[in-house]
């Protein structure tokens, strides 16, 4: 994008079903995120990460986009893009390949990625990511970063999250038609992550559960790598229905409700707080115990985690049968817009078995007090990616520049995938 200054700015857009998000930033000197624009609109068009109205998307995030343009005074030409969806895919695949001089240089390392990375996909799916987990050299288990390291071969374990064409393409056409490039395509769960957990945390072991309107994203993390990356199709608008069907008030009214007076856990709502519900049909509104409306919300909430919690067993089984780190011992880290629910913390710790807590956007300055909040997690994340390419690119030498040499060095081991 274009500014009249020579600032490098970098944008975030984050489509979700509920809501279109736009952050705007400048990286500093120091390479600290600073937040100058931001701007928001309601999302029409999108179902589940999906998008089943062109002409509505493209309304949704061009009012978010000018809004965002307004408070930065600039004119926005790209965005780093996120993409969530029950198409997205992970799987992990392996890359062997032989040290050239007795010492691992950067090709090494590529051309073992570039191995592993080169199996067979579905055409209809492309790749998002292709994330290096670890590396092994000669007998050498275990390894982070294996170069200058003498050996005879190499062995390097890689993550690769995938995506369908056709869903990706559309979303991206949406962005196109309020004539935007696209710097790149990232996947919504990874952006948050990176957002709200910090290194150690992903050393120790921990699950990020973004949870929107429509889905709600996973990614595990083990020993420092990622492990699991996944999209579950149900979030925060089912508690909305609930609401909607369970009182007889429009989707609209049901959500301002869900959102100032819902609660997780009936046992935590006061029973002499009182909710004013609106009726249809210009039927008079009704008031209600609040603790009624928790026990409607309560048994999706529980069943929401329950889904989660599944998904974390399963991913933990796996990981002890290949004797790798599944103990998820920085507990649960829930973001996203709906993540914001009183009581859903505990609701969750107790499913779950573990410790929860609500994850805040971190490592931005600027306009902090608007960016801070659980539902900007993956715009702050997708801005932390363009900060990283162009670091990366500021400190790589001119003649040795290239695409894989570029991503290798990111420190989130994070490669792009053209």
């Amino acid at each position: 994008m274009n500014k009249a200054t020579d600032k490098s700015l970098i944008v975030g857009l984050d489509i979700g079903t509920s809501k279109v998000s736009v952050l705007v930033s400048e990286v500093l000197p120091d390479g600290q995120i600073n937040v100058i624009g931001l701007g928001s609109s309601p999302s029409r068009g999108m179902d589940k990460g999906g998008v089943n109205d062109l002409e509505s998307v493209v309304k949704s995030v061009q009012r978010a986009v000018n809004e965002a343009e307004i408070m930065a005074d600039c004119q926005i030409s790209s965005v780093y893009l996120s993409l969530s969806g029950k198409h997205i895919h992970c799987q992990t695949e392996r890359g062997m390949g032989t040290i050239s001089d007795e010492e691992v240089t950067q090709d090494d390392v590529d051309n073992v990625i570039h191995t592993a990375k080169s199996v067979k996909i579905s055409d209809e799916y492309r790749v998002l990511h292709v994330i290096p987990q670890e590396y092994k050299i000669d007998y050498q288990e275990g390894i982070r970063n294996p170069i200058g390291l003498s050996g005879v071969r190499m062995e390097a374990s890689v993550h690769l999250i995938t995506c369908h064409n056709d869903t990706a393409r559309n979303i991206e056409k949406a962005v196109e038609r309020c004539n935007l490039k696209v710097d790149q395509l990232i996947f919504s769960g990874l952006s948050a992550s990176n957002a709200v957990v910090t290194q150690d945390e992903k050393e120790l072991g921990v699950c990020v559960v973004d949870i929107g309107g429509g889905t709600m994203d996973l990614a595990i993390w083990t020993g420092g790598a990622l492990r699991h990356a996944e999209v579950i199709p149900y979030a925060g608008n089912v508690i909305t229905s609930d609401i909607a069907y369970a009182f007889g008030t429009p989707l609209s009214d049901a959500e301002e409700i869900k959102v100032k007076y819902g609660c997780a856990l009936s046992e935590m709502v006061s029973k002499d707080a009182k909710v004013n519900v609106p009726s249809v049909g210009g039927r008079p509104s009704r008031t209600l115990q609040r603790q009624t409306l928790a026990e409607v919300i309560e048994p999706r909430c529980t069943e929401l985690m329950g889904l989660v919690n599944q998904k974390i067993l399963g991913v933990q089984a796996k990981l002890r049968q290949e004797g790798i780190k599944h103990h998820l011992a920085a507990g649960i880290v829930i973001t996203g817009g709906a993540s914001q629910m009183h009581g859903l913390v505990e609701c969750a710790e107790r499913v779950v078995q573990n410790q929860v807590r609500v994850g805040q956007p971190i490592g931005v300055t600027g306009l902090t007090d608007y960016v801070q909040a659980p539902y900007y997690a993956t715009a702050v994340g997708l801005l932390q990616y363009g900060r990283d390419n162009i670091l990366a690119e500021n400190h790589e030498p001119e003649q040795k520049r290239t695409v894989s040499s570029v991503f290798s060095k990111l420190s989130s081991w994070i490669k792009k995938e053209f």
